[in-house]
């Protein structure tokens, strides 16, 4: 299959994007600064490119079958790349007539927020309102925008990430109340569940939470 990802140079982004070769895919990594991909194949196509200006995205678009999207930033930091890099996403898709959409977002938030009574006090009361509140307000966004989008969309909402070893063994599509939550996944294992939703239905136009 043909795919696009965005957000190639992150933690997840070069996950999918391995991952994807392996399994013989055609995949073209959409990213900022070519340099820092630092994966080389025959069936890897870079293109440079800012999620931020919608012109650029949709020349890279056209003739994709699926769209991988693991675009983000310091949860810290101040800014929209998540929701208006999405939105622009979203928009180039329409274009373009690509249908599929599997998004990285978090786990913690909204109809989630509940997962987040299994975490430690300080990052249940310290770490999420005050220094993860402007990324999940993104997050929040972003998915605002992929659900309104009428596209065939599936969004990942992984604990928090690892750079573990790829283990194929993890809850997916739990509730908020589920218990027993380790609240951590490696990036390769978000990686190998948001491969898996690129032609797989049961979580077609919804949100699944992934943790150990």
């Amino acid at each position: 299959m043909k795919l696009i990802i965005f957000g190639a140079t992150g933690g997840t982004g070069k996950q999918l994007t391995e991952q994807a070769l392996e399994k013989g895919h055609i995949v073209t990594a959409f990213v900022r600064d070519p340099s820092r991909l630092g994966i080389i194949h025959s069936n890897l196509n870079i293109v440079k490119g800012d999620v931020m200006d919608p012109a650029s995205i949709i020349p890279a678009m056209q003739g994709q079958e699926a769209v991988l999207c693991a675009i983000g930033s310091p949860a810290s930091k101040i800014g929209t790349i998540r929701s208006t890099g999405t939105k622009n996403i979203i928009q180039a898709m329409k274009a373009t007539g690509v249908k599929r959409l599997v998004c990285q977002t978090s786990l913690g938030y909204g109809d989630s927020k509940k997962t987040l009574d299994q975490t430690p006090f300080i990052f249940k009361y310290i770490i999420v309102p005050f220094i993860l509140k402007k990324g999940f307000a993104d997050h929040a966004l972003q998915e605002a925008y992929i659900k309104q989008s009428q596209l065939d969309w599936v969004i990942a909402r992984p604990a928090n990430l690892t750079d573990g070893a790829l283990t194929h063994s993890y809850k997916k599509g739990f509730p908020a109340t589920e218990k027993q939550l380790k609240m951590k996944i490696s990036r390769a294992d978000v990686a190998d569940f948001m491969l898996g939703q690129i032609s797989e239905n049961t979580y077609l136009r919804k949100t699944a939470g992934l943790s150990y």
